[in-house]
């Protein structure tokens, strides 16, 4: 089995790492997962719009899907490129006349545990940076 192949883990920063059915689709199929990040690429660099407006197109398109896996990667994304956890959240509620009121509360649920996992690993990581400089 080939190993995948450097852009097979896509945009992830050190402490995230990418889902295990990615790595197991990039290790068994490697010229598939760079296509797709290649595709990926082209279409985030289309336009004018900013990573972080990206990131919360993507997470409105994965919530519109009611996609859990996506809901909680592009939050994620969106989070770490700077966008504010409220209009994470706007994003479930402006969404609930088009997806309904089930749909939207799961997507609010799961924009919640993003959040929460964001921040903890993000205090984790100050915490542990904190202590190397001591």
């Amino acid at each position: 089995m080939k190993k995948p192949s450097a852009s097979a883990i896509v945009d992830v920063e050190p402490h995230v790492a990418p889902p295990p059915s990615w790595r197991r689709l990039a290790e068994e199929f490697p010229a598939l997962s760079d296509a797709y990040d290649g595709l990926s690429e082209v279409c985030r660099r289309g336009g004018p719009l900013e990573e972080t407006t990206v990131a919360l197109v993507k997470l409105a398109v994965s919530v519109g899907l009611h996609a859990e896996r996506t809901t909680h990667a592009h939050a994620k994304k969106a989070l770490r490129s700077g966008a504010d956890p409220a209009a994470l959240r706007q994003i479930a509620l402006i969404a609930l006349p088009t997806v309904g009121l089930p749909a939207a509360l799961d997507a609010l649920q799961w924009i919640d545990e993003s959040i929460r996992e964001e921040r903890t690993c993000r205090d984790e990581v100050t915490a542990h940076g904190a202590r190397n400089h001591r």
